[in-house]
Protein backbone atom coordinates (compact mmCIF):
# COMPACT_ATOMS: atom_id res chain seq x y z
CA UNK A 1 0.00 0.00 0.00
CA UNK A 2 2.86 2.16 0.34
CA UNK A 3 4.29 1.94 -2.47
CA UNK A 4 0.81 2.68 -4.28
CA UNK A 5 0.89 5.92 -2.77
CA UNK A 6 4.20 6.67 -3.20
CA UNK A 7 4.02 6.08 -6.75
CA UNK A 8 0.71 7.50 -7.45
CA UNK A 9 0.67 10.18 -4.76
CA UNK A 10 0.01 13.27 -7.22
CA UNK A 11 -2.53 11.64 -9.21
CA UNK A 12 -4.19 10.90 -6.29
CA UNK A 13 -4.01 13.99 -4.98
CA UNK A 14 -5.14 16.00 -8.07
CA UNK A 15 -8.13 13.32 -8.71
CA UNK A 16 -9.19 14.43 -4.58
CA UNK A 17 -9.16 18.17 -5.95
CA UNK A 18 -11.06 17.50 -9.31
CA UNK A 19 -13.75 15.00 -7.23
CA UNK A 20 -14.44 17.86 -4.58
CA UNK A 21 -14.82 20.44 -7.01
CA UNK A 22 -17.46 17.92 -8.71
CA UNK A 23 -19.29 16.93 -5.85
CA UNK A 24 -19.23 20.92 -5.11
CA UNK A 25 -20.33 22.01 -8.44
CA UNK A 26 -23.22 19.55 -8.79
CA UNK A 27 -25.45 20.49 -5.29
CA UNK A 28 -24.16 24.24 -6.25
CA UNK A 29 -26.48 24.17 -9.70
CA UNK A 30 -28.73 22.33 -8.16
CA UNK A 31 -29.71 25.04 -5.18
CA UNK A 32 -28.87 27.82 -7.34
CA UNK A 33 -31.79 26.24 -9.89
CA UNK A 34 -34.53 26.16 -7.22
CA UNK A 35 -33.49 29.67 -5.99
CA UNK A 36 -33.42 30.91 -9.82
CA UNK A 37 -36.83 29.39 -9.53
CA UNK A 38 -36.32 27.22 -12.94
CA UNK A 39 -38.99 24.83 -13.46
CA UNK A 40 -38.03 21.11 -12.38
CA UNK A 41 -38.61 20.36 -16.13
CA UNK A 42 -35.81 23.10 -17.27
CA UNK A 43 -33.68 21.90 -14.08
CA UNK A 44 -33.54 18.05 -14.98
CA UNK A 45 -32.68 19.00 -18.93
CA UNK A 46 -29.88 21.21 -17.62
CA UNK A 47 -28.51 18.70 -15.42
CA UNK A 48 -29.20 16.12 -18.14
CA UNK A 49 -26.79 17.76 -19.93
CA UNK A 50 -23.73 16.42 -17.96
CA UNK A 51 -24.66 12.88 -18.90
CA UNK A 52 -24.97 13.45 -22.45
CA UNK A 53 -21.50 15.15 -23.05
CA UNK A 54 -20.18 12.15 -20.92
CA UNK A 55 -21.51 10.06 -23.34
CA UNK A 56 -20.14 11.81 -26.48
CA UNK A 57 -17.25 12.08 -24.83
CA UNK A 58 -16.38 8.44 -23.77
CA UNK A 59 -16.26 7.93 -27.69
CA UNK A 60 -14.14 10.70 -28.70
CA UNK A 61 -11.80 11.32 -25.99
CA UNK A 62 -9.51 7.96 -26.25
CA UNK A 63 -8.77 9.27 -30.14
CA UNK A 64 -7.72 12.63 -28.73
CA UNK A 65 -5.48 11.23 -26.11
CA UNK A 66 -3.87 8.81 -28.43
CA UNK A 67 -2.81 11.58 -31.07
CA UNK A 68 -1.77 14.26 -28.19
CA UNK A 69 -0.92 12.34 -25.04
CA UNK A 70 -2.41 12.32 -21.43
CA UNK A 71 -0.84 15.56 -19.47
CA UNK A 72 -1.69 18.13 -22.74
CA UNK A 73 -5.30 16.48 -22.73
CA UNK A 74 -5.56 16.45 -19.20
CA UNK A 75 -4.48 20.07 -18.70
CA UNK A 76 -6.55 21.08 -21.18
CA UNK A 77 -9.90 19.31 -20.44
CA UNK A 78 -8.84 20.44 -16.82
CA UNK A 79 -8.81 24.30 -17.54
CA UNK A 80 -12.19 23.78 -19.53
CA UNK A 81 -13.67 22.90 -16.62
CA UNK A 82 -12.36 25.68 -14.87
CA UNK A 83 -13.38 27.97 -17.09
CA UNK A 84 -16.89 26.42 -17.52
CA UNK A 85 -17.79 26.84 -13.84
CA UNK A 86 -17.24 30.70 -13.91
CA UNK A 87 -19.57 31.00 -17.41
CA UNK A 88 -22.35 29.44 -14.77
CA UNK A 89 -22.29 32.37 -12.83
CA UNK A 90 -21.90 34.82 -15.46
CA UNK A 91 -24.90 33.68 -18.10
CA UNK A 92 -27.83 32.03 -15.65
CA UNK A 93 -30.65 30.56 -18.20
CA UNK A 94 -31.57 26.61 -18.29
CA UNK A 95 -30.43 25.97 -21.65
CA UNK A 96 -27.22 28.05 -21.47
CA UNK A 97 -26.25 25.66 -18.59
CA UNK A 98 -27.63 22.43 -20.48
CA UNK A 99 -24.70 23.35 -23.02
CA UNK A 100 -21.94 24.06 -20.62
CA UNK A 101 -23.06 20.75 -18.65
CA UNK A 102 -22.30 19.10 -21.79
CA UNK A 103 -18.96 20.43 -21.78
CA UNK A 104 -18.41 19.96 -18.03
CA UNK A 105 -19.39 15.95 -19.11
CA UNK A 106 -16.88 15.71 -21.92
CA UNK A 107 -14.11 17.40 -19.68
CA UNK A 108 -14.74 14.58 -16.95
CA UNK A 109 -14.71 11.59 -18.93
CA UNK A 110 -11.47 12.81 -20.27
CA UNK A 111 -10.05 13.21 -16.40
CA UNK A 112 -11.17 10.26 -15.69
CA UNK A 113 -10.02 8.14 -18.66
CA UNK A 114 -6.64 9.75 -18.08
CA UNK A 115 -6.29 9.10 -14.28
CA UNK A 116 -7.38 5.48 -15.29
CA UNK A 117 -4.95 4.59 -17.46
CA UNK A 118 -2.40 6.60 -15.34
CA UNK A 119 -3.48 4.23 -12.80
CA UNK A 120 -3.01 0.84 -14.54
CA UNK A 121 0.02 1.67 -16.25
CA UNK A 122 1.29 1.88 -12.29
CA UNK A 123 -0.04 -1.31 -11.57
CA UNK A 124 0.64 -4.71 -11.13
CA UNK A 125 -1.15 -8.32 -10.54
CA UNK A 126 0.32 -7.56 -6.65
CA UNK A 127 -1.01 -4.25 -5.87
CA UNK A 128 -3.94 -3.23 -8.45
CA UNK A 129 -6.62 -4.11 -6.09
CA UNK A 130 -5.67 -1.57 -3.62
CA UNK A 131 -4.79 1.06 -6.33
CA UNK A 132 -8.22 0.65 -6.73
CA UNK A 133 -9.48 0.53 -3.21
CA UNK A 134 -6.95 3.84 -2.78
CA UNK A 135 -8.73 5.46 -5.68
CA UNK A 136 -12.24 4.41 -4.87
CA UNK A 137 -12.00 6.15 -0.77
CA UNK A 138 -10.19 8.95 -2.69
CA UNK A 139 -13.07 9.44 -5.12
CA UNK A 140 -16.18 8.77 -2.75
CA UNK A 141 -14.59 10.69 -0.04
CA UNK A 142 -13.20 13.69 -1.22
CA UNK A 143 -16.93 14.20 -3.20
CA UNK A 144 -18.72 13.65 0.35
CA UNK A 145 -16.35 16.58 1.35
CA UNK A 146 -16.80 18.50 -1.59
CA UNK A 147 -20.84 18.55 -0.64
CA UNK A 148 -20.00 20.67 2.38
CA UNK A 149 -18.72 23.76 0.89
CA UNK A 150 -21.84 24.72 -0.62
CA UNK A 151 -21.85 26.12 2.82
CA UNK A 152 -19.08 28.36 2.06
CA UNK A 153 -21.40 30.97 0.71
CA UNK A 154 -24.92 31.68 -0.58
CA UNK A 155 -25.13 29.90 -4.39
CA UNK A 156 -27.06 33.51 -5.27
CA UNK A 157 -23.42 34.59 -5.26
CA UNK A 158 -20.53 34.71 -7.64
CA UNK A 159 -17.86 33.72 -4.62
CA UNK A 160 -18.77 29.26 -4.89
CA UNK A 161 -18.23 29.59 -8.34
CA UNK A 162 -14.85 30.77 -7.85
CA UNK A 163 -14.24 28.58 -5.45
CA UNK A 164 -15.24 26.00 -7.74
CA UNK A 165 -13.21 27.19 -10.49
CA UNK A 166 -10.11 27.78 -8.24
CA UNK A 167 -10.17 23.91 -6.68
CA UNK A 168 -10.22 22.60 -10.06
CA UNK A 169 -7.49 24.54 -11.50
CA UNK A 170 -5.04 22.74 -8.19
CA UNK A 171 -5.78 20.04 -9.27
CA UNK A 172 -3.61 20.48 -12.21
CA UNK A 173 -0.31 20.82 -10.07
CA UNK A 174 0.76 17.64 -8.68
CA UNK A 175 0.12 16.39 -11.90
CA UNK A 176 1.90 18.35 -13.70
CA UNK A 177 5.08 18.96 -11.88
CA UNK A 178 5.00 14.99 -11.20
CA UNK A 179 8.38 13.26 -12.55
CA UNK A 180 6.22 10.22 -13.46
CA UNK A 181 6.58 9.49 -17.56
CA UNK A 182 2.69 9.06 -18.79
CA UNK A 183 1.81 5.51 -19.85
CA UNK A 184 0.90 4.66 -23.90
CA UNK A 185 -2.48 4.55 -24.17
CA UNK A 186 -4.43 1.75 -24.84
CA UNK A 187 -7.94 2.21 -26.54
CA UNK A 188 -10.66 -0.50 -25.30
CA UNK A 189 -13.70 -1.19 -27.87
CA UNK A 190 -16.74 -2.37 -25.78
CA UNK A 191 -19.13 -5.23 -26.66
CA UNK A 192 -21.77 -5.00 -29.08
CA UNK A 193 -24.91 -4.49 -27.00
CA UNK A 194 -26.12 -7.41 -28.97
CA UNK A 195 -23.35 -9.62 -28.16
CA UNK A 196 -23.64 -8.36 -24.69
CA UNK A 197 -27.27 -9.13 -24.15
CA UNK A 198 -26.89 -12.53 -25.65
CA UNK A 199 -24.33 -13.08 -22.94
CA UNK A 200 -26.44 -11.39 -20.18
CA UNK A 201 -29.60 -9.72 -20.61
CA UNK A 202 -30.28 -9.23 -17.12
CA UNK A 203 -26.73 -7.29 -17.06
CA UNK A 204 -26.96 -5.00 -20.35
CA UNK A 205 -31.23 -4.44 -19.19
CA UNK A 206 -30.35 -3.48 -15.45
CA UNK A 207 -27.33 -1.44 -16.36
CA UNK A 208 -29.46 0.63 -18.65
CA UNK A 209 -32.11 1.64 -16.00
CA UNK A 210 -29.47 1.81 -13.12
CA UNK A 211 -28.17 4.61 -15.11
CA UNK A 212 -31.61 5.94 -15.27
CA UNK A 213 -31.27 5.70 -11.38
CA UNK A 214 -28.32 7.03 -10.59
CA UNK A 215 -28.06 9.95 -12.96
CA UNK A 216 -31.23 11.60 -11.66
CA UNK A 217 -30.18 10.26 -7.63
CA UNK A 218 -26.87 12.46 -8.18
CA UNK A 219 -28.17 15.64 -9.96
CA UNK A 220 -31.55 15.79 -8.70
CA UNK A 221 -31.05 15.37 -5.18
CA UNK A 222 -29.69 18.79 -3.80
CA UNK A 223 -33.11 20.17 -5.89
CA UNK A 224 -35.41 17.62 -4.25
CA UNK A 225 -33.84 19.14 -0.32
CA UNK A 226 -33.88 22.58 -1.55
CA UNK A 227 -37.83 21.90 -2.88
CA UNK A 228 -38.63 20.81 0.44
CA UNK A 229 -36.90 23.46 2.52
CA UNK A 230 -33.57 22.25 3.61
CA UNK A 231 -31.32 24.20 5.15
CA UNK A 232 -27.83 24.76 3.19
CA UNK A 233 -25.95 22.51 6.09
CA UNK A 234 -28.60 20.14 5.85
CA UNK A 235 -28.40 19.90 2.16
CA UNK A 236 -24.76 19.22 2.62
CA UNK A 237 -25.49 16.08 5.30
CA UNK A 238 -27.67 14.21 2.92
CA UNK A 239 -25.60 14.48 -0.07
CA UNK A 240 -22.39 14.05 2.01
CA UNK A 241 -24.33 10.82 3.46
CA UNK A 242 -25.02 9.44 -0.15
CA UNK A 243 -21.62 9.92 -1.01
CA UNK A 244 -20.06 8.07 1.73
CA UNK A 245 -22.93 5.42 2.34
CA UNK A 246 -23.03 4.21 -0.61
CA UNK A 247 -19.08 3.53 -1.04
CA UNK A 248 -19.00 2.11 2.46
CA UNK A 249 -22.06 -0.45 1.54
CA UNK A 250 -19.81 -1.75 -1.76
CA UNK A 251 -17.92 -4.60 0.42
CA UNK A 252 -20.15 -6.02 2.89
CA UNK A 253 -22.83 -6.61 -0.19
CA UNK A 254 -20.52 -7.86 -2.39
CA UNK A 255 -19.29 -10.32 -0.24
CA UNK A 256 -22.38 -11.51 0.23
CA UNK A 257 -22.91 -12.01 -4.00
CA UNK A 258 -20.07 -13.76 -3.65
CA UNK A 259 -21.28 -16.57 -1.75
CA UNK A 260 -24.98 -16.79 -3.14
CA UNK A 261 -26.65 -16.11 -6.61
CA UNK A 262 -25.87 -12.76 -7.86
CA UNK A 263 -28.99 -11.92 -9.33
CA UNK A 264 -30.84 -12.81 -5.75
CA UNK A 265 -28.35 -10.15 -4.07
CA UNK A 266 -29.34 -7.60 -6.94
CA UNK A 267 -33.04 -8.33 -6.72
CA UNK A 268 -33.06 -7.84 -2.81
CA UNK A 269 -30.49 -4.91 -3.02
CA UNK A 270 -32.84 -3.22 -5.27
CA UNK A 271 -36.45 -4.17 -3.77
CA UNK A 272 -34.70 -2.65 -1.03
CA UNK A 273 -33.84 0.56 -2.46
CA UNK A 274 -37.64 0.74 -3.38
CA UNK A 275 -38.66 0.06 0.05
CA UNK A 276 -36.50 2.64 2.11
CA UNK A 277 -37.41 5.34 -0.70
CA UNK A 278 -41.09 4.54 0.26
CA UNK A 279 -40.03 4.81 3.91
CA UNK A 280 -38.27 8.06 3.05
CA UNK A 281 -41.64 9.66 1.25
CA UNK A 282 -43.59 8.72 4.46
CA UNK A 283 -41.00 10.23 6.54
CA UNK A 284 -40.49 13.47 4.28
CA UNK A 285 -44.13 14.16 4.68
CA UNK A 286 -44.59 14.02 8.49
CA UNK A 287 -41.44 16.62 9.06
CA UNK A 288 -43.42 19.71 8.58
CA UNK A 289 -46.62 19.16 10.57
CA UNK A 290 -47.21 21.13 13.41
CA UNK A 291 -45.49 20.81 16.82
CA UNK A 292 -45.47 17.64 18.08
CA UNK A 293 -46.66 15.61 15.14
CA UNK A 294 -43.67 16.49 13.39
CA UNK A 295 -41.01 13.61 12.65
CA UNK A 296 -37.37 14.44 13.25
CA UNK A 297 -35.57 15.04 10.27
CA UNK A 298 -32.72 11.73 11.83
CA UNK A 299 -35.94 9.34 10.49
CA UNK A 300 -34.92 11.03 7.39
CA UNK A 301 -31.19 10.54 7.42
CA UNK A 302 -31.86 6.84 8.16
CA UNK A 303 -33.89 5.78 5.70
CA UNK A 304 -32.19 7.13 3.32
CA UNK A 305 -28.59 5.85 4.52
CA UNK A 306 -30.45 2.61 4.05
CA UNK A 307 -31.70 3.28 0.37
CA UNK A 308 -27.73 4.35 -0.43
CA UNK A 309 -26.46 1.12 1.43
CA UNK A 310 -29.10 -1.14 -1.12
CA UNK A 311 -28.75 1.08 -4.40
CA UNK A 312 -25.36 2.18 -4.72
CA UNK A 313 -23.38 -1.09 -5.04
CA UNK A 314 -25.77 -2.51 -8.15
CA UNK A 315 -23.16 -1.29 -10.48
CA UNK A 316 -20.23 -3.14 -8.99
CA UNK A 317 -22.71 -6.30 -8.94
CA UNK A 318 -23.92 -5.80 -12.12
CA UNK A 319 -20.87 -6.10 -13.66
CA UNK A 320 -19.94 -8.90 -11.32
CA UNK A 321 -22.95 -10.65 -12.74
CA UNK A 322 -22.29 -9.97 -16.42
CA UNK A 323 -18.87 -11.45 -15.71
CA UNK A 324 -20.31 -14.72 -14.19
CA UNK A 325 -21.76 -15.12 -17.92
CA UNK A 326 -18.51 -14.64 -20.15
CA UNK A 327 -14.55 -15.78 -20.36
CA UNK A 328 -12.04 -13.77 -18.54
CA UNK A 329 -10.32 -12.44 -21.33
CA UNK A 330 -13.78 -10.00 -22.45
CA UNK A 331 -14.16 -8.95 -19.10
CA UNK A 332 -12.86 -5.16 -19.62
CA UNK A 333 -14.83 -5.16 -23.22
CA UNK A 334 -18.12 -6.57 -21.14
CA UNK A 335 -17.45 -3.67 -18.38
CA UNK A 336 -17.00 -1.14 -21.33
CA UNK A 337 -20.38 -1.88 -22.88
CA UNK A 338 -22.18 -1.81 -19.80
CA UNK A 339 -20.65 1.51 -19.24
CA UNK A 340 -22.14 2.27 -22.68
CA UNK A 341 -25.65 0.94 -22.03
CA UNK A 342 -25.21 3.08 -18.26
CA UNK A 343 -24.39 6.11 -20.26
CA UNK A 344 -27.91 5.92 -22.26
CA UNK A 345 -29.67 5.25 -19.48
CA UNK A 346 -27.96 8.26 -17.50
CA UNK A 347 -28.76 10.85 -20.14
CA UNK A 348 -32.41 10.43 -19.73
CA UNK A 349 -32.40 10.08 -16.25
CA UNK A 350 -32.35 14.09 -14.82
CA UNK A 351 -35.11 14.66 -17.42
CA UNK A 352 -37.55 11.74 -16.66
CA UNK A 353 -37.21 12.38 -12.58
CA UNK A 354 -38.18 16.03 -12.75
CA UNK A 355 -40.83 15.20 -14.83
CA UNK A 356 -42.00 13.01 -12.10
CA UNK A 357 -41.45 15.49 -9.52
CA UNK A 358 -43.34 17.86 -11.49
CA UNK A 359 -46.82 15.91 -11.57
CA UNK A 360 -46.52 14.43 -8.13
CA UNK A 361 -44.11 17.41 -6.16
CA UNK A 362 -40.91 16.97 -4.93
CA UNK A 363 -41.02 13.41 -3.94
CA UNK A 364 -41.88 12.75 -7.34
CA UNK A 365 -37.96 12.27 -6.84
CA UNK A 366 -38.43 8.86 -4.44
CA UNK A 367 -41.13 7.61 -6.45
CA UNK A 368 -39.01 7.69 -9.48
CA UNK A 369 -36.27 6.26 -7.84
CA UNK A 370 -38.97 3.74 -6.53
CA UNK A 371 -40.44 3.17 -9.80
CA UNK A 372 -37.09 1.92 -11.52
CA UNK A 373 -35.68 0.08 -9.11
CA UNK A 374 -38.67 -2.10 -9.16
CA UNK A 375 -38.68 -2.36 -13.06
CA UNK A 376 -34.72 -3.85 -12.20
CA UNK A 377 -36.24 -6.36 -10.03
CA UNK A 378 -39.02 -7.78 -11.16
CA UNK A 379 -36.87 -7.82 -14.54
CA UNK A 380 -34.23 -9.87 -12.64
CA UNK A 381 -36.76 -12.74 -11.25
CA UNK A 382 -38.32 -12.73 -14.74
CA UNK A 383 -34.17 -13.87 -15.61
CA UNK A 384 -34.46 -16.56 -12.44
CA UNK A 385 -37.10 -18.25 -14.09
CA UNK A 386 -35.37 -18.19 -17.70
CA UNK A 387 -32.26 -19.36 -16.79
CA UNK A 388 -29.99 -21.05 -14.31
CA UNK A 389 -27.16 -19.62 -12.61
CA UNK A 390 -23.60 -20.90 -13.11
CA UNK A 391 -20.24 -20.80 -11.12
CA UNK A 392 -17.76 -19.05 -12.84
CA UNK A 393 -14.70 -19.18 -10.69
CA UNK A 394 -12.83 -16.77 -12.82
CA UNK A 395 -15.71 -14.54 -11.80
CA UNK A 396 -15.77 -12.52 -8.39
CA UNK A 397 -17.05 -8.88 -7.05
CA UNK A 398 -15.00 -5.63 -7.16
CA UNK A 399 -16.13 -2.53 -5.68
CA UNK A 400 -15.90 -0.25 -8.75
CA UNK A 401 -17.36 3.56 -8.74
CA UNK A 402 -20.05 4.55 -11.41
CA UNK A 403 -18.03 7.36 -12.77
CA UNK A 404 -15.21 3.90 -13.97
CA UNK A 405 -13.88 4.27 -17.48
CA UNK A 406 -13.43 0.92 -19.52
CA UNK A 407 -9.00 1.92 -18.58
CA UNK A 408 -10.22 1.86 -14.78
CA UNK A 409 -12.19 -1.59 -14.79
CA UNK A 410 -8.90 -3.12 -16.35
CA UNK A 411 -7.53 -2.79 -12.34
CA UNK A 412 -9.91 -5.32 -11.72
CA UNK A 413 -7.57 -8.13 -10.05
CA UNK A 414 -10.06 -10.96 -11.58
CA UNK A 415 -9.29 -9.46 -15.47
CA UNK A 416 -6.49 -10.40 -17.64
CA UNK A 417 -2.95 -10.19 -17.46
CA UNK A 418 -1.06 -7.05 -16.44
CA UNK A 419 2.87 -6.92 -17.14
CA UNK A 420 4.54 -6.13 -13.85
CA UNK A 421 5.55 -2.09 -15.06
CA UNK A 422 8.80 -0.74 -15.44
CA UNK A 423 10.50 2.22 -12.99
CA UNK A 424 11.45 5.35 -15.29
CA UNK A 425 14.66 4.45 -14.47
CA UNK A 426 14.59 1.12 -16.10
CA UNK A 427 12.44 2.98 -19.16
CA UNK A 428 15.21 5.11 -19.37
CA UNK A 429 18.19 2.60 -19.38
CA UNK A 430 16.59 0.80 -22.35
CA UNK A 431 15.66 3.61 -24.07
CA UNK A 432 19.23 4.88 -24.42
CA UNK A 433 19.71 1.19 -25.40
CA UNK A 434 17.43 1.13 -28.47
CA UNK A 435 15.11 -1.05 -26.65
CA UNK A 436 11.54 -0.97 -27.81
CA UNK A 437 8.42 -2.09 -25.36
CA UNK A 438 5.06 -2.41 -25.97
CA UNK A 439 3.42 -3.10 -22.30
CA UNK A 440 -0.23 -3.89 -24.23
CA UNK A 441 1.69 -6.98 -26.09
CA UNK A 442 3.38 -8.39 -22.99
CA UNK A 443 6.46 -8.90 -24.78
CA UNK A 444 9.62 -7.07 -25.29
CA UNK A 445 11.43 -6.23 -28.97
CA UNK A 446 14.85 -5.40 -29.90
Amino acid sequence: MDKVLKNSWALFLGMGCIMMAYGFQGSLLGVRAVQEEFSLTSTGFMMSGYFVGYFIGAATIPEIISRVGHIRVFAAFASLASLIILIHSILVNPFIWFLLRVLTGISMVCIYTVAESWLNDRSSNKNRGSVLSVYMVVLYGTMGIGMFLLNFSSPKNFQPFILVSVITSAALIPILLTKKKPPTFKSIKAMKLKELYNASPFGMVSSLFYGTIQSALFTLLAVYATSMNFTILEISIVTFLLAVSGAIAQFPIGKISDMYDRRKVIVFSTFGAAIFSIFAILVSRQMYLPGSLATSKTWFYIFFILFSFCSLPMFSLILAHTNDYISKDKFVAAGAGLQFAFGLGAMSGPFLCSIFMDLVGSNGFFVFLFFFHCIIGFFGIYRMKVRQSVDNPDSQFVAMPQTITPAGIELNPTTEHIEEPYSDKVKDILERKGVKYKKEEDEMKT
